[in-house]
């Protein structure tokens, strides 16, 4: 197989400082670099977190999300985590709300949605 695993997952979001705070001071993702493309009229983020990186594109021009059902492409971004509960505490102690926490019912295993602040599903799975 040539494929070694996923380098990077890019996101469209509308709000700069909204966008990083969330992602950098909320969430903890590293900075690796950030440029503005005058070009393309956006600031481009590149992001890191653990052996993952996230390509976040800021543009205030960008389409608004689709709410359900949901459109094509990036249904959601999941996140693995060992307890489920402490995340959702300290999620919480940032003013991040999320949903109630349900069973998967093909695994088993414990998960719940946030929301970054364009809309984009983001899960915590246990």
């Amino acid at each position: 197989m040539f494929f070694e695993h996923i380098h990077h997952i890019a996101i469209n979001c509308s709000d700069y400082l909204k966008t990083k705070e969330f992602y950098v001071e909320k969430l903890g993702f590293e900075i690796i670099r950030e440029n503005q493309r005058k070009d393309k009229n956006d600031i481009k983020i590149d992001l890191k977190l653990g052996n993952y990186e996230l390509e976040i594109f800021v543009s205030p021009d960008a389409p608004k999300r689709p709410s359900y059902p949901e459109a094509l492409g990036l249904r959601h971004l999941a996140f693995k985590v060992d307890n489920i509960e402490d995340v959702i505490a300290f999620l919480t102690s940032k003013e991040i709300e999320c949903e109630p926490i349900r069973t998967d019912s093909f695994t088993g295993e414990k998960m719940t949605f946030f929301f970054d602040p364009d809309g984009l599903p983001l899960e915590l799975h246990e």
